[in-house]
């Protein structure tokens, strides 16, 4: 009986030092791992990519953009993807009559969402606060203002 516990004490210690040296071979290798072969570039311009739709579907975001179109010199594409460039349209808008101050950027912001929500409110039946929170009184409000566009 002694022998059996002496085998499992030496199969168990045999196991758990390979394992330990596979570890460390293992971690030697990612240590040792080359720097990316592609280094950050400085001083780029960063360019928002993000799609924010604010709740509208893709037709009624692509009334939208037509109505920035018209209006707003959007010359982007008519695809239903409030991307950066259907926002800084309608950050000109929101700049020319709705208060908007912040830069035209194309970040759906704070700043932004409030400017939304003056123009809302003044027509398309938004009764929240002009607190730059895109909840679901914006959002409804924004699917009747693309609806009516």
């Amino acid at each position: 009986m002694r022998t059996n516990i002496l085998a499992k004490a030496l199969v168990t210690a045999t196991t758990a030092a390979a394992l330990a040296a596979g570890s460390l071979a293992a971690a030697g290798t990612g240590v040792a791992a080359p720097a990316s072969a592609h280094p950050a570039v400085a001083g780029a311009a960063v360019t928002p990519q993000a799609v924010n739709n604010l709740g509208l579907n893709a037709t009624q975001a692509k009334k939208v953009q037509r109505w920035l179109k018209t209006y707003w010199h959007y010359t982007g594409s008519i695809d239903g993807q409030l991307g950066p460039n259907s926002w800084k349209a309608f950050q000109r808008c929101l700049k020319q009559y709705w208060g908007y101050t912040g830069p035209i950027d194309g970040v759906v912001g704070k700043g932004t969402v409030k400017g939304l929500q003056r123009l809302l409110k003044q027509y398309w039946g938004y009764t929240g606060p002009i607190d730059g929170i895109a909840g679901s009184g914006t959002k409804a409000a924004f699917k009747r203002f693309a609806d009516g566009h």
